[in-house]
């Protein structure tokens, strides 16, 4: 899940995930993740704050198809440069 807020020239960045998802173990490995994926896209993202929600599943998913949602859920939130992609 993604909450963007568009900004000029600022970047925040959030990454959380609540007790549902496992142990602390579970809950940090599901943040490396996503900071992960947020730094293969951020040269093609426009400036603002995000904030970063793991669900469940993001600890089963294999790398590809962690890849593809992250990007779906970039575009959906219009929050990655069309021209870049």
């Amino acid at each position: 899940m993604l909450f963007f807020l568009p900004a000029d020239k600022i970047h925040k960045v959030g990454f959380t995930a609540t007790k549902k998802i496992g142990n602390a173990v579970k809950r940090n490995r599901a943040k490396r993740r996503l900071r992960a994926l947020f730094l293969e896209f951020s040269h093609s993202l426009h400036s603002g704050t995000y904030i970063f929600v793991a669900k469940q599943s993001i600890n089963e998913a294999t790398h590809n198809k962690l890849k593809s949602d992250f990007e779906k859920i970039l575009k959906r939130s219009n929050a990655i440069m069309k021209e870049v992609l």
